[in-house]
């Protein structure tokens, strides 16, 4: 499959720079086995531009659709939690498909507010006062971020019916079929076109693949994770497919995602944390989270947050 930086818009060419520079390490402690065990999966980082006229309303009936959490309890409520779903590769710590919230933010903590979590978080950030000083992360000038029309991300909110990650924000992606192809070659990227077209409902013929990112591993759930950067060129209506698995399917514009205001850090009972986003009605957390963190600090737009914080979560989540 076609994988092409041609044409994208400026804005969008810091992540793909990252893309083609970024180290395994970079993004995570967790990376997979080398005997070549876990099970193959693919999620769809999607990168849209919202409409001129601003957002819309529908709970994600349209392909911008912002509308607010479907339900009257708060999106970042803990769910009852239960029998992993097999298609789940939210990677939300806590439940069986799912890594610690820490694992995609950088250092561990085994313990809750031990002196390896304080020390996990002094060891993080010099390390990204580290990879700023060595010029790893791109130095790019804030993008044209606000505003109607600007580059946004496309989510979706798994139904708090389940079982396994009620009501968690996720990208969309689930496990590589057999007809997907390679797991090393091609088959990642018809995975996450593929998913993404079952779960939301887009066009993947309107989708433009840029860049994909190392592979991640969720040690829980023995998931290989592979990211794959799409750039929305045509955008197509979105929807939930099967409203039974998706509450609903909307879009976060990437100055909401950059905003200090809406950054904290969620912490497990556990004693296990890592960024969060309370963003569209929703806290966004865990590998999810992770991976928008990561993208948001080695394309340059990360602006400094607060990481004393903190959102707790539930034992269940």
């Amino acid at each position: 499959m076609p994988v092409s930086e041609q044409g994208l818009p400026d804005w969008l060419l810091p992540v793909a720079r990252a893309a083609r520079t970024i180290e395994p390490r970079q993004l995570s402690r967790f990376l997979p086995p080398e005997n070549g065990s876990g099970r193959q999966s693919a999620v769809l980082v999607l990168f849209g531009e919202g409409p001129p006229t601003g957002p819309a309303t529908a709970q994600g009936s349209t392909a911008r659709g912002r509308g607010p959490a479907p339900t009257g309890k708060p999106a970042w409520a803990p769910a009852p939690g239960g029998a992993p779903d097999r298609r789940a590769v939210s990677g939300e710590s806590g439940a069986a498909d799912g890594p610690a919230p820490g694992a995609y933010a950088g250092a561990r903590a085994p313990e809750p507010g031990g002196a390896a979590e304080r020390g996990g978080a002094r060891e993080t950030e010099r390390a990204r006062e580290a990879e700023r000083a060595r010029g790893a992360v791109a130095p790019a000038p804030s993008p044209p971020f606000v505003g109607p029309g600007g580059p946004e991300l496309l989510l979706m909110e798994r139904a708090g019916t389940l079982r396994s990650h009620a009501g968690q924000p996720s990208f969309p992606g689930g496990a590589l079929d057999p007809e997907d192809g390679d797991p090393a070659g091609d088959g990642p990227l018809r995975a996450a076109l593929r998913e993404a077209e079952e779960e939301t409902g887009l066009d993947p013929s309107g989708v433009q693949l840029f860049g994909v990112l190392p592979r991640l591993y969720i040690p829980v759930s023995e998931f290989v994770v592979t990211p794959v950067l799409g750039w929305w060129r045509r955008p197509s209506p979105v929807a939930p497919v099967d409203p039974a698995e998706t509450a609903r399917v909307f879009t976060v514009p990437v100055a909401e995602l950059t905003d200090p205001a809406n950054r904290a850090v969620a912490v497990h009972p556990s004693g296990h944390r890592g960024p969060a986003f309370l963003v569209g009605g929703a806290l966004v957390w865990g590998f999810t989270a992770g991976v928008i963190d990561r993208i948001l600090h080695f394309a340059g737009w990360e602006r400094p947050w607060d990481r004393e914080r903190h959102v707790p979560l539930d034992w269940r989540a």
